[in-house]
């Protein structure tokens, strides 16, 4: 991966990580629920699921514009290129990338949107919580706008 790659990589990162650490807030006021809330609850739970297990068929098929289609626009805009997403996955998000089992656990309604636990076991058997948050894009649907992958040691998939 070229520097310039690395940079907006990893520049990208940092703003996922900010904007999810604001959405999981243990803040009360940070739990109200906002308009894109209120629009996630006419959603279906499946709907989120989907999205996040059509995204996972893709890496696993090496489609990187595919894995790419599901991603917001924003996050779409900060990592530019197919390519450059599909690397960053490789490199960060392993687990997500080529997970040995998923499951799904409860969808959270906040302030800035659904956020969806997602249990996976990754390709060395480590257990992890990704926590996937998604935004509706202007033409109503959802995509997804993030994802925070932590160590969980009490999960067996």
């Amino acid at each position: 991966m070229n520097k310039v790659a690395r940079r907006v990589m990893w520049g990208g990162m940092w703003v996922l990580c900010g904007s999810l650490a604001l959405v999981l807030s243990p803040d009360p006021a940070a739990l109200r629920l906002g308009p894109q809330a209120v629009q996630a609850e006419e959603a279906s739970g499946q709907e989120f699921r989907q999205l996040i297990q059509q995204q996972m068929q893709a890496f696993r098929r090496n489609d990187a514009a595919g894995a790419f289609s599901f991603a917001t626009p924003g996050l779409q805009k900060q990592f530019m290129t197919p390519d450059i997403f599909i690397n960053m996955v490789k490199e960060v998000y392993m687990p997500v990338y080529r997970p040995k089992s998923v499951s799904f656990g409860k969808l959270r309604q906040t302030k800035s949107g659904p956020v969806q636990e997602v249990f996976v076991t990754g390709p060395d058997g480590d257990d992890w919580l990704a926590l996937y948050s998604f935004a509706q894009r202007e033409d109503g649907t959802w995509g997804i706008s993030g994802c925070i992958l932590r160590k969980d040691k009490g999960f067996q998939a």
